[in-house]
């Protein structure tokens, strides 16, 4: 099962980092939850996937009596979904903000901050 797992989580940073490069925004931000996703599942790999109980102690003892999951990675994993959502409408704001405005979405286009080269493309004056 863990195979299987890592070979799942490759293929997700790959196709996110792959989206990432394009220079479409939107495809950027597929690539980016795509990624993130990949991190939650390795995250969540690395805490041991087991069918064990809950980690719930009884009442009296100072320690559960089986063996337990880990509650860590669990936790982890449910903060950076919320952080990643938080951030997926953040960003998901921004792009339609900025596609209101510039009336694209590619990245290569939307130069308005950034100085106008006195040069030609290919350094020559």
């Amino acid at each position: 099962m863990e195979t299987a797992l890592a070979f799942l989580i490759g293929a997700m940073t790959a196709t996110g980092v792959y989206l990432m490069l394009a220079p479409n925004l939107l495809r950027y931000l597929f690539g980016l939850i795509l990624f993130s996703n990949a991190a939650n599942l390795a995250i969540f790999a690395a805490g041991r996937l087991t069918r064990a109980a809950p980690p719930l102690i009884e009442a009296g003892r100072d320690a559960p009596a089986s063996a337990v999951a880990n509650a860590l990675p669990q936790a982890m994993i449910l903060t950076a979904i919320v952080i990643g959502f938080g951030l997926l409408a953040f960003a998901l704001a921004l792009i339609v903000d900025s596609y209101r405005s510039l009336g694209t979405l590619n990245a290569d286009t939307i130069r308005l901050a950034e100085p106008v080269p006195k040069h030609g493309a290919d350094g020559s004056r």
